[in-house]
């Protein structure tokens, strides 16, 4: 799935939305202290209080909100795994019987509580239902709006939420004239902050794809692998700031004792980002050791060939033919994405900017120089031009 994959989903996941039918929802809840399943209910998803729905569809939104590699992210299922939850899921999505749909899932909820301890009760929360996208638009000639031939995604979509305690609050009773403390129990079950959950299938240019699952984190960058792996029995994933940190390891070990400068690197940016740019529309283009030496030649690092980034690729990640996703390493081009970091200062430029950036010295110290179109502003003051390293003033001596 790509972003826009996502977003047609995402913007169905409203009441009253013609396109879009959940047949059922089915909530566990699930015991902290004892990791076991203390209640659960299912019914259809219509017989819900409209606020209620709102709750949830807000709820659903939010799972699949997220950049890719970041929070979101497609998995592809292991094969030959015993009791498989591709299996699982797919008898769940065929499944025209309630009854067979919940044991199903309650199997999913089984694997979440193996060998696992949550620090709170949660709720899981199932739905089953359909989402059709129009193939064409809406005609506008025709005497009544009428949708053309559509494309049907059946699909489940789970999210696992946190509980937390009520709120401690003192009351005024108009009635009684008196200030009381509000006493309540129940837990509060936050479902505006999913800690996980999935989509399935994953759905790929109007194209259901059940040998794959969408995940989503509850944080950027921080997957639950015991999720991954053992619930969804799942592959192993990189997501896109540990697939930068090793984009940047493997530059490291070609480039060597060589000084990078910032010209280099912002020539590394503009090749890798020139790829994405030429991809756009095929998706999201993926880099192995070829495309890297390729790379990184072009930009002006010294000494480079096939054997030495192949040889790279295996020191850092013990796979020469593994292949980097272009989005995750190359810095956002419509952003101050580059964080330059010193103990007196933290600058934040574009891509584009950062060959206008120069670390010199003079005089035995390190100074970081900028090149600038107009005058700096700091605190709505207008610096003036000084004379490049001009002595320092002495304090009156």
């Amino acid at each position: 799935m790509d972003k826009k994959d996502i977003a047609d989903i995402r913007k169905q996941f409203k009441v009253d939305n013609d396109l879009l039918t959940i047949h059922d929802i089915f909530n566990v809840y699930i015991m902290k202290e004892s990791s076991e399943v203390y209640h659960h209910q299912s019914m259809p998803f219509e017989m819900l209080e409209q606020e209620q729905q709102e709750l949830f569809m807000d709820n659903f939104k939010k799972v699949l909100s997220g950049q890719l590699d970041e929070k979101l992210f497609e998995l592809k299922f292991q094969r030959d795994v015993e009791n498989n939850s591709q299996l699982i899921l797919h008898q769940g999505l065929l499944s025209n019987d309630t009854e067979e749909w919940k044991g199903q899932m309650l199997q999913l909820v089984e694997k979440m509580l193996t060998n696992k301890q949550y620090e709170m009760d949660i709720v899981v929360t199932f739905i089953r239902g359909e989402y059709m996208k129009p193939m064409k638009n809406m005609r506008e000639e025709a005497e009544e709006s009428e949708r053309d031939t559509v494309y049907s995604h059946p699909f489940i979509l789970c999210s696992v939420n946190k509980t937390q305690d009520p709120k401690k609050e003192l009351l005024f009773d108009y009635t009684e004239k008196a200030f009381k403390y509000n006493i309540v129990v129940d837990p509060i079950i936050n479902l505006k902050a999913p800690m996980s959950g999935f989509l399935f299938p994953s759905i790929t240019d109007n194209a259901s794809d059940v040998n794959h699952v969408l995940y989503a984190a509850g944080k950027k960058n921080e997957p639950d692998y015991h999720f991954i792996e053992d619930v969804l029995n799942a592959e192993d994933i990189m997501t896109a700031a540990q697939d930068k940190l090793v984009f940047e390891e493997i530059v490291k070990n070609v480039a060597g004792d060589q000084a990078i400068h910032t010209s280099t690197l912002s020539n590394v940016y503009d090749e890798i980002h020139q790829v994405v740019e030429e991809n756009e529309e095929e998706g999201r283009p993926k880099l192995d050791y070829k495309d890297v030496e390729s790379i990184l030649t072009n930009s002006g690092i010294e000494d480079v060939n096939t054997e030495k980034v192949a040889s790279a690729f295996k020191t850092v990640v013990d796979d020469e033919q593994y292949e980097f996703k272009a989005n995750n390493i190359v810095p956002k081009y419509d952003s101050k994405s580059i964080k330059i970091e010193t103990k007196i200062a933290n600058i934040a430029i574009s891509p584009q900017d950062l060959r206008h950036v120069r670390q010199v010295h003079f005089s035995g110290k390190r100074y970081l120089m900028m090149e600038v179109d107009e005058n700096a502003v700091i605190e709505g003051f207008e610096m003036i031009p000084e004379a490049l390293f001009q002595k320092a003033p002495d304090n009156g001596k």
